[in-house]
């Protein structure tokens, strides 16, 4: 059963692959990066299953947040070009 998740996993990411590179926009593109990632967090998930090492989970955990925080990184810096920007610097406060 987990194997056939594992499968249904990896043809789900090889879609997302395929979006992330004919993707119209770089929004697009974005998303499907962080796709890309949650779903290698699930392979990681359910390989760990399946070769009974829990500590796969701790490596999804890690790289999940990871993913979080880079596709957040990207579309500031696709949006403002820098990725220095502080919005209050606009507001004039």
């Amino acid at each position: 059963m987990f194997a056939a998740a594992a499968v249904a996993i990896l043809v789900a990411l090889a879609l997302a692959v395929t979006r992330a590179v004919r993707g119209p926009t770089v929004f697009d593109r974005a998303l499907a990066g962080n796709v890309v990632g949650t779903l290698a967090v699930l392979l990681l998930s359910v390989v760990g299953f399946l070769t009974h090492r829990p500590e796969f989970l701790d490596i999804g955990l890690t790289y999940g947040l990871l993913n979080l925080i880079t596709t957040l990184a990207v579309l500031k810096f696709f949006r403002h070009g820098d990725l220095a920007h502080d919005a209050e610097s606009e507001t004039g406060a």
